[in-house]
């Protein structure tokens, strides 16, 4: 009698932390609309996926403050960042193919493959690349391909060594992205065409993500429903173009709609298998693809927000658990356009937001709205209460981004003894000329990188790019020699807390060439 008691008792609690609730899509619908105007987000898609059916595929908003076109479950955004899943899952079917193991060394595909440290440029594996543990710091070599760049796969490649790693290999977490432009390369050398071929042929092409591309320049010049990103500054928003990172290649370029992504989203809640039930990628794979292969500390504002235990990365996947279940995801970020995609694989839930403005807080908003839903959490006001700490964290940051005034002011040298050509190893040149009577600034493989040099103090200079919206400004101090010309010059973000970590100004070390 005791042991059938304690075996209804642990059945019915077994089966009260399995209650499945269906997603009130027209709760989230309104949660959307709330977190739109909340944050001031001209345009949103998002789609949901739930025990493989898509129970929400809708646009919200304006794709394009300048056209006034309207978004539809079919306009294309930029994904960024959760390009890199489709990275790790072109190499997870070159893997299952047999034509490569996930150990494989860099080298034996790219054999001009090297990294500052000779061990490491002999020890790094396939998986490497895709974890974010190969010892370069957070976004370190991203003006290669960051703002848009004139450089190629293989002067990225080249540029490798050059990068002096931040931390020994394997031992810290630190997000990277020429990683993934390598393995995006090692697609190509091992399947004989393109990144770009390759993603589009072997796998938005077999999930019907018919209007998807590995590439802006790839969507045809018929299809017109793309939305353009949008910079809140001053008080409006501006519309701002970029490719959607075209240059990132494996780690950020692709075009997609969420009417795609849902397929996208299915599938990996299938184990790799699509739609029409053929197997994109074998569940062995998916299984190395959403392992840890390197952890990071919990967050303790994380764990009071939903019990966050444990916190990793695997391939091309961010991976964490949420109220006791394991949930994967990524988000991704252009200048005025963010991504976010989530999944809770034990209850088979999938969501894809994409967004025309850098209010990341607004998708995490919707996404927590919908888990609270399907978990039979405790309502929450997620929009209220990620906005205040959005909009108090943006006050915070923009009051602290003003340059102090210099407590030992310095007067300049004449102009002219700044004015020459510098030079770092991994990015090229850098010009810094007198025009007009102003010292001018070209990165010359950026076009959007050129500004003028606005005095601070002694051999310190304040860069004033031309194009305000990349919100990037950078301190230039210059290293004189005893003829008082320009020797070297090193670079910092004013803000760090403003500017994007990819304007990665202090990994370069200028030299006069």
């Amino acid at each position: 009698m005791k042991l059938t008691n304690l075996a209804a008792f642990t059945l019915l609690a077994s089966a009260t932390f399995n209650t499945w609730a269906q997603v009130d899509t027209n709760k989230i619908e309104e949660v959307i609309k709330t977190s739109m105007a909340r944050f001031d987000v001209p345009g949103m898609a998002v789609a949901i996926v739930e025990n493989d059916e898509v129970v929400l595929a809708k646009g919200f908003g304006i794709a394009n403050l300048n056209t006034k076109a309207e978004v539809n479950k079919d306009t294309l955004f930029g994904i960024a960042s959760n390009t890199k899943a489709f990275t790790s899952a072109a190499l997870a079917k070159l893997v299952d193919e047999g034509k490569l193991r996930w150990d494989d060394r860099v080298i034996d595909h790219l054999p001009e493959f090297r990294l500052y440290d000779s061990y490491v440029t002999r020890e790094m594996r396939v998986r490497d690349l895709l974890s974010h543990r190969s010892g370069l710091g957070l976004g370190q070599g991203d003006l290669m391909i960051w703002p848009s760049t004139d450089k190629s796969v293989a002067d990225i490649l080249s540029g490798l060594k050059y990068l002096e790693p931040a931390s020994s290999f394997r031992s810290k977490y630190a997000y990277n992205n020429l990683m993934f432009v390598t393995a995006g390369e090692v697609v190509a050398r091992v399947s004989g065409i393109s990144w770009n071929d390759y993603v589009e042929k072997h796998i938005l092409q077999p999930l019907k993500m018919t209007n998807s591309r590995a590439g802006f320049s790839r969507i045809p010049k018929s299809n017109k429903n793309w939305a353009i990103g949008h910079i809140p500054m001053e008080g409006s928003l501006h519309p701002f173009f970029v490719n959607y990172l075209e240059d990132f290649r494996g780690a950020g370029a692709i075009a997609s709609s969420v009417n795609d992504m849902s397929q996208w989203l299915r599938t990996q809640l299938a184990g790799g298998k699509m739609p029409n039930g053929d197997q994109l990628f074998s569940e062995k794979q998916q299984a190395q693809m959403w392992h840890p292969h390197i952890t990071s500390m919990a967050s303790k504002s994380a764990f009071e927000a939903y019990h966050q235990q444990f916190r990793g990365y695997g391939l091309g996947w961010s991976i964490e658990d949420y109220h006791g279940f394991k949930k994967l995801g990524h988000g991704g970020g252009i200048l005025g356009m963010v991504s976010q995609v989530t999944l809770l694989p034990e209850k088979k839930l999938g969501i894809v937001i994409l967004s025309n403005q850098q209010a990341f807080s607004a998708l995490s908003a919707v996404t927590h709205e919908v888990l609270e839903d399907v978990l039979n959490l405790e309502d929450k006001d997620w929009v209220e209460d990620l906005a205040k700490k959005h909009f108090e964290g943006k006050q915070k940051a923009y009051a602290n981004a003003t340059p102090p005034t210099p407590a030992d002011y310095q007067p300049q040298l004449p102009s002219i003894n700044y004015t020459g050509t510098l030079h770092d190893d991994w990015y090229g040149d850098v010009i810094i000329e007198e025009l007009d009577g102003k010292l001018r600034i070209d990165f010359t493989h950026t076009k959007r990188l050129k500004g003028t040099l606005e005095h601070y103090t002694g051999n310190t200079f304040i860069v004033k790019w031309d194009e305000k919206l990349l919100e990037a400004d950078a301190f230039i101090s210059f290293e004189m020699s005893t003829a008082n010309r320009v020797n070297s010059a090193n670079m910092r973000a004013v803000s760090a807390a403003v500017t994007d970590f990819s304007f990665d100004f202090r990994n370069l070390n200028l030299k006069t060439k």
